[in-house]
């Protein structure tokens, strides 16, 4: 039942934001192809549930660039400050509205990072896939890329164990409130979260 009230929440907020925001998206979508070009959003395969795969969607960002190689340049360098300024305020996450509608999604829920992570997990680690990712989440509301690595594992984790939909509406609240203070957006040192390099460990570290 609890699961079931989620995604019922889920697709009246979903639904109520994308509509709302509606005329933002507009605006967004004018102000990211004036100063990044086509294309204006950036999708990528992500871990969902149980680790499915899905194509995630958000607005972009950073800027195409690459070395002789054809390789993607570090964060860094493709972080223009019209980029950093749609991260500060999250803006760029707002497409994921149509992830939640489509059930790949929920509102709360452990972030969905990148598919090559998934061997590296510890079977702790893996916990945070028993439930669909979030377009934020406790880990979120509680350092999010400003924490390391273990505890935002150890907070995904819990979030799982203590779900309830009251929990949803503290952490969208937070999040808000995040947003506006700017808390978390980057590591220390770094344009946003260095890569998990994976651990040795079976337990919780």
């Amino acid at each position: 039942m609890n699961m079931f009230i989620k995604r019922l929440f889920d697709i009246l907020a979903a639904s109520f934001g994308l509509v709302l925001l509606s005329p933002v998206f507009l605006i967004l979508v004018y102000l990211i192809r004036k100063n990044l070009g086509s294309p204006v959003f950036f999708t990528q395969e992500r871990p969902g549930k149980d680790g499915k795969p899905f194509k995630m969607i958000k607005f972009r960002s950073m800027r195409d660039a690459a070395d002789s190689d054809g390789n993607p340049l570090p964060d860094s360098e493709r972080l223009t400050p019209f980029g950093k300024k749609l991260r500060a305020t999250s803006l760029d996450e707002l497409p994921e509205l149509w992830n939640v509608l489509r059930g790949e999604m929920s509102l709360v829920g452990p972030r969905p990072l990148l598919m090559h992570y998934l061997p590296l997990y510890n079977d702790f680690q893996n916990r945070r896939h028993e439930m669909k990712p979030g377009v934020t989440g406790w880990a979120q509301v509680n350092g999010r890329n400003a924490i390391s690595w273990d505890e935002k594992f150890a907070y995904d984790v819990w979030y799982i164990d203590n779900y309830s939909l009251w929990l949803d509406v503290k952490i969208l609240f937070l999040t808000i409130k995040k947003v506006f203070i700017k808390e978390g957006i980057s590591a220390e040192g770094e344009a946003t979260m260095p890569f998990f390099q994976g651990n040795n460990n079976d337990d919780q570290t």
